[in-house]
């Protein structure tokens, strides 16, 4: 017999919900560390270059009030004896440096000796000075003391050639390293997201997997993270449990649809299974074309036996009876237990009708094999079989049953352990 129990209802995925809308945690995690390492590297920055500047602020100052105090002595003797050509000499050497934008010589009474001014003709040139203006602005003012008198005044402004200089190399520096920062801090983003969410995105999966697959056997991979392997051995648990508890429900389930369609002492399929697989086989049969039987049988004399030797020896013969019936169908045949001593079985693809009785002669002669019970008495069983044949003698379930019962109930009237084709 190959009639099965029927199979488990595999449970129907969980509606999927519509994906929220909103930034991914890879995302966040990644627009945050960048914008962190990007305001640290701006803040460094911007600390270097200020105390840059200020150092070189100071050593430019220290330098102009060197370069003023040397035109102060060189220019000494033209300021006394007011030579301006000798003056305009001295200060065109030290104003040639490139710090000084402009110098004078001042009399004491405050005429100008002679001056000299750094030309700036080009938008550099202009920067320079602006830059020199903000970062000096007010002159040096140095006094040109002759034998202890001061005789004249050196006045001059500086330059912001080198601060300028600095600025450029600065901006340059700054552009180079915010490149190099911006690549190692992608680098650095990158191996962030794949330490924290490469490890949360596989749990998510297993548990996506689990939610919607009904796949408990799904385990989250190991990560280096503690924290996280932690949550991933936690999960693996419990999914182990969800699939302990799964695998108990599916064996509980099948075992209730086994004991809801079969017979609990000779485990045959019950009626309503038969009648399910008769109803489908009638409508295969009948859909290709082909034939098939129906055999009804009892037993004969069961309430005798019953009487006699009591209720467990009429369910050892029951047993035997299903037993010994189920071994000699074909495969793909089907008996089942219909109630009481009552037994029906489905032959389908028969390719004649002697098919059929040759079958029928087959399970009542070792159905009629002597059978010992518990007492040491030996009882004969043996049964009476109608059979019905599709479509000769009906073409439903139900009127193949009832045409098979009725020849069966013709065969025992004629004679106990026959079998009778319907219509004979």
């Amino acid at each position: 017999m190959n009639a099965g129990a029927h199979q488990p209802t595999t449970p129907m995925p969980a509606a999927t919900a519509p994906a929220p809308a909103g930034p991914t945690l890879q995302h966040l995690l990644g627009r945050t560390h960048f914008r962190l390492i990007l305001l640290a590297i701006g803040m460094t920055g911007a600390s270097i270059v200020l105390t840059g500047l200020a150092i070189i602020h100071a050593y430019a100052y220290h330098n102009l009030e060197l370069i003023a105090q040397s035109a102060a002595y060189t220019a000494e003797a033209a300021v006394v004896f007011a030579d301006p050509r000798a003056a305009a000499e001295a200060i065109e050497l030290l104003g040639a440096v490139r710090e000084v934008a402009d110098i004078a010589l001042i009399l004491r009474d405050g005429t100008i000796l002679a001056s000299w001014e750094q030309p700036h003709s080009g938008l550099l040139d202009r920067l320079e000075r602006w830059i020199g203006r903000m970062a000096f602005s007010t002159p040096f003012l140095v006094p040109i003391v002759h034998e202890g008198e001061v005789v004249g005044t050196v006045r001059l402004h500086g330059s912001g050639g080198g601060l300028t200089e600095f600025l450029a190399g600065a901006l340059v520096g700054a552009v180079v390293c915010f490149a190099l920062a911006t690549l190692a801090s992608a680098l650095v983003v990158r191996h962030l997201q794949r330490s924290i969410v490469g490890p949360l995105q596989a749990l998510a999966q297993v548990a996506h997997a689990a939610r919607r697959e009904r796949a408990f056997e799904r385990r989250v991979p190991p990560t280096p993270i503690i924290e996280m392997d932690a949550l991933g051995r936690d999960f693996n648990a419990l999914l182990g449990e969800l699939q302990a508890w799964q695998g108990s429900l599916q064996r509980e389930h099948a075992a209730l649809a086994h004991r809801a369609n079969h017979d609990s002492l000779t485990g045959l399929p019950n009626r309503a299974l038969f009648e399910e697989r008769l109803a489908m086989a009638v409508r295969a049969a009948e859909a290709a074309g082909g034939r098939l039987a129906v055999m009804f049988f009892d037993n004969d004399r069961f309430k005798e036996t019953n009487d006699r030797f009591g209720h467990a020896a009429g369910d050892m013969v029951l047993a035997a009876v299903a037993q010994r019936a189920q071994a000699r169908l074909r495969a793909g045949d089907i008996v089942a237990r219909l109630g009481g001593d009552e037994f029906a079985a489905l032959l389908p693809a028969i390719g004649e009708p002697d098919d059929a009785e040759r079958i029928a002669d087959g399970i009542q002669a070792s159905i009629s094999q002597p059978l010992a019970l518990p007492s040491g008495d030996a009882i004969t069983p043996s049964v009476s079989i109608g059979i019905a044949l599709f479509p000769e003698h009906a073409r439903d379930a139900e009127g193949l049953l009832r045409v098979a019962d009725a020849a069966m109930y013709a065969s025992k009237q004629r004679s106990r352990g026959g079998r009778r084709p319907a219509g004979q």
